[in-house]
């Protein structure tokens, strides 16, 4: 059963209805800046919070990932349905309320179950932004901008990730840790109302091939095989940019010995200037490879997982402290391009009654294995090759990335080689 609000109606794609367009992707970028603000900003704060609660580097993993990641994947496919079948301005409103509350709520609790409670929330509310924001702009733009489109909201990772470090590091290091949480969190809940008051538009009013897409059977988001590539590819090639977004400062603090606030200040910058064009570009340059097939984005993608590649050796290996920088902000803006073409081929595929629960299972796939795996393990082998005591160990550790980079670019061309067999429905 589909309930919508008053829809946004036009003759055709025109002006008008792309100039409200463009303030709906200024909004939900904002949305999805705040989204990952509220779910990097522990990371930056790793270390007061592991000396105040005297906790391990596994316990340090499991509140940085695998609280957040429990619901957050686990919900994201039932929310994705739910995006397909009811108001989807709504859904992200409610959603942004709870995650923004229980970020705030994270300055007050006083145990590691404490937060870990407060992030399993965060995790429950974000679960219902992906699919429900993607499938509104894919609404409100037309297929030939669908992961340039995307790529500018997924602009809002690096942006949310930089402020994140950015004020975080600083407020960690002036005022304490828990005023970091209060800051940061509780403005959400603000920004939620202008969600709510957001018009609804039709359905697949942007779409080329309508008749092709009129089938919801979910099962055919099992019987494409190119999908179960694009899945795994990217699902490795996360797993290496969330290893950095999450240890990338402790990396820094303890190997290099720098400051939280110097830390906090270079990733802020490194991370909007680097994360955001690299993302932005990312999607118009996989549109254009697009052009040349129905395999073209993937194509793009597996590109850039092996740039990705000398660019961690590089990170992982230099005492130089120029080259560090150089390799990061390289990394940032490499290890981002692949956002937008992941959720346009997505939505390709899928089609406008399935695309919300299309993008649920992609982000299950993405998260459970780049979120909930990849930093638990690399925590787990930092305790057993006693990093805290010996801090260069790490760079062992964090092998984990270049080689999961060099498996994403194998399974991305051959999810782009399947793809150009299998045809796409745009």
């Amino acid at each position: 059963m589909t309930t919508l609000a008053q829809p946004v109606n036009t003759k055709s794609y025109s002006e008008n209805v792309l100039n409200y367009s463009w303030y709906v992707l200024g909004l939900l970028t904002m949305v999805y800046a705040l989204n990952f603000l509220d779910r990097t900003l522990i990371y930056i704060l790793f270390t007061p919070i592991k000396k105040e609660l005297a906790l391990s580097d596994l316990q340090l993993a499991l509140l940085g990932s695998t609280s957040f990641v429990i619901f957050y994947t686990l919900l994201g496919i039932p929310f994705g349905r739910l995006a397909d079948r009811t108001i989807r301005k709504n859904l992200i409103a409610i959603g942004l309320t709870i995650w923004s509350l229980f970020s705030g709520l994270t300055g007050y609790a006083e145990s590691f179950w404490g937060i870990f409670l407060c992030r399993v929330m965060v995790g429950v509310g974000e679960a219902t932004l992906g699919p429900a924001a993607l499938s509104l702009l894919s609404d409100f733009f037309p297929v030939r901008m669908r992961a340039t489109v995307q790529a500018i909201y997924s602009a809002g990772i690096p942006l949310g990730g930089g402020v994140a470090f950015f004020l975080g590091g600083w407020i960690g290091d002036s005022l304490g840790w828990r005023w970091a949480f209060y800051l940061l969190g509780f403005p959400g809940l603000l920004v939620a109302l202008f969600v709510f008051l957001l018009k609804e538009p039709i359905r697949g009013q942007t779409e080329k091939n309508v008749v092709a897409y009129q089938s919801g059977d979910w099962k055919r988001l099992l019987s494409s095989k190119a999908l179960r590539f694009h899945h795994i590819g990217y699902a490795l090639f996360s797993l290496a940019g969330y290893s950095l977004t999450i240890w990338g400062p402790s990396f820094f603090s303890r190997v290099h010995g720098l400051s939280i606030t110097t830390i906090g200040l270079l990733a802020g910058i490194l991370s909007i200037i680097g994360g955001v064009p690299g993302t932005i570009l990312g999607g118009y340059a996989s549109d254009w490879f697009r052009k040349k097939g129905p395999g073209g984005r993937m194509r793009f993608t597996a590109y850039g997982a092996i740039c990705c590649i000398p660019l961690w050796l590089l990170l992982l290996y230099s005492n130089n402290i120029i080259l560090l920088i150089g390799a990061n902000l390289f990394l940032l803006g490499a290890g981002l391009i692949w956002l937008g073409p992941a959720a346009a081929d997505v939505h390709d595929i899928a089609g406008p009654q399935l695309r919300g629960l299309g993008i649920g299972v992609y982000f299950f796939t993405v998260n459970i294995i780049g979120y909930g795996f990849g930093p638990p393990i690399v925590g787990k082998i930092n305790d057993l090759m006693s990093v805290s005591t010996t801090p260069s160990q790490m760079k062992y550790s964090l092998l984990i990335c270049p080689l999961a980079c060099a498996l994403s670019a194998l399974f991305l061309w051959l999810g782009s080689k399947t793809m150009e067999k299998e045809g796409a429905l745009n």
